[in-house]
């Protein structure tokens, strides 16, 4: 599939949270719901898309700082017999082993 196609799948569903499927890592699951809700926001807002974070231009990737955490966020498209999308939110802190 081509960045075009898959850029065009892509800002859609990021934007709206619409047509895929939305996941989250239980860290992000796990904040309060007000913070929860300014994480996907963030998602959904996202446009400094660059030749750093998006070299292809397939708007997949992102990442930005919020309430002292870093979140990286990532769609991926998947095609089987029907295009499948899903996004995740994942904090940079590991929890202590």
């Amino acid at each position: 599939m081509s960045a075009p196609k898959i850029r065009e799948l892509n800002d859609p569903f990021r934007t709206t949270m619409t047509g895929g499927r939305v996941m989250m890592t239980a860290g992000v699951d796990a904040l309060p719901s007000d913070v929860k809700a300014m994480v996907i926001r963030r998602v959904a807002t996202f446009s400094d898309f660059n030749a750093d974070n998006d070299p292809h231009q397939e708007h997949d990737f992102g990442s930005f700082e919020l309430a002292s955490q870093k979140f990286f966020w990532k769609i991926d498209t998947i095609r089987r017999w029907s295009s499948a999308r899903k996004i995740q939110s994942i904090p940079q802190r590991r929890p202590a082993s």
